[in-house]
């Protein structure tokens, strides 16, 4: 990895400030809409590994009722605009997290990578990848398969592990900044 690792943990930490800052409102408004839609606190905390292969507890806005386990309308909406993941701002805050980096994944797979593909770990996982954009409907693409766990582990994860090894070897500010507007469009499309 280059120099800009460094610069990186600056531009995230003023630009996670500065985006929290100006949208506390939303934030606010997000948070009692999560409360009542689920009928819980709004919040939803998992562990996921991060850099290192280091565990830590991921925010989100809660879009699944907690009585029947399912993805609400409001739910759904949150998803397919990404407003539930605004509270990971609070762990690029914390330096658990990125803007731009592999999507934080679950224990049993970037914990348990071997080899090159290790290296995977020496980036914060972030908010948005070239991976992310790809598999934006990821959840959709599952649900159409008839082994979506096979699928997963055969096709989608190894892909990802392919493209974020990609940009661990292109990382610079430019592809960060492309990366961003390339999620940014795809968001509001």
């Amino acid at each position: 990895m280059n120099q800009y690792k460094y610069w990186k943990i600056i531009f995230d930490f003023i630009l996670a400030i500065t985006l929290t800052v100006f949208l506390i409102p939303l934030l606010i408004i997000l948070f009692i809409i999560a409360s009542l839609d689920t009928s819980s606190n709004g919040l939803f905390f998992q562990k996921r590994i991060g850099q290192y292969g280091k565990n830590f507890i991921i925010f989100k806005f809660k879009t699944i009722h907690e009585k029947n386990r399912s993805c609400s309308k409001i739910g759904k909406t949150l998803r397919k605009f990404k407003l539930d993941e605004l509270t990971q701002l609070l762990n690029i805050i914390k330096g658990d997290m990125s803007f731009v980096g592999p999507r934080p994944d679950i224990e049993g797979y970037y914990d348990r990578l071997e080899g090159y593909e290790r290296k995977i770990l020496e980036l914060k996982p972030g908010l948005t990848s070239e991976a992310s954009i790809k598999y934006s409907n990821e959840d959709v693409l599952l649900r159409s398969k008839e082994n979506p766990q096979s699928y997963n582990d055969e096709v989608i994860f190894p892909d990802k592990v392919k493209m974020n090894l990609d940009y661990l070897e292109n990382i610079s500010f430019k592809e960060d900044l492309r990366i961003l507007w390339k999620t940014f469009f795809k968001i509001i499309k």
